[in-house]
């Protein structure tokens, strides 16, 4: 079942990058107390992803948190190495925290996966964005399929 208004967050464990190398991270941990969107999309360097996605929150994101968001997070089934480097080729520094669900468990968990085989990509997150309160998720936007409309930083905006 996919995920909803009203569910609250998986507790899964996933990984992201630190000057110290890989750390884990808590789904329910990272959400807990706090007030954060969530984007995921299928893959880091992808077309649509890399041009419009990502970008788009690193530039709204002193806005979205002028909106009293405290932690902008971007999630795909790429492992950590792979989410640190697109930050850096994006220069998301601060602004936007890229986490990796590497084998697809988060994703999975939250019902939002879709099989990418036919592209080579085996199984990836379809795009959505979130809006959760302390670990609750208060607004969702999954996009149709080969779409970008609901799930952009200015709709986020508009949502919060």
């Amino acid at each position: 079942m996919a995920l909803r208004v009203g569910d609250r967050i998986p507790d899964v464990t996933l990984k992201f990058m630190t000057p110290k190398g890989i750390e884990d991270v808590a789904m329910s941990d990272l959400f807990r107390g706090r007030k954060a969107v969530l984007f995921a999309l299928p893959g880091a360097f992808t077309p649509t992803c890399s041009a419009k996605h990502l970008p788009g929150f690193i530039g709204k994101a002193a806005e979205i948190r002028a909106k009293g968001v405290d932690e902008i997070i971007c999630l795909a089934v790429n492992d950590a190495f792979v989410m640190d480097a697109w930050g850096k080729a994006h220069g998301a520094g601060n602004d936007v925290k890229l986490v990796a669900d590497g084998n697809g468990e988060f994703t999975r968990a939250v019902g939002l996966d879709f099989d990418g085989s036919n592209f080579g990509m085996g199984v990836r997150s379809q795009r959505y964005a979130a809006i959760v309160d302390d670990g609750v998720v208060s607004h969702l936007a999954v996009e149709e399929p080969m779409k970008f409309e609901v799930s952009s930083a200015e709709a986020v905006l508009a949502a919060l």
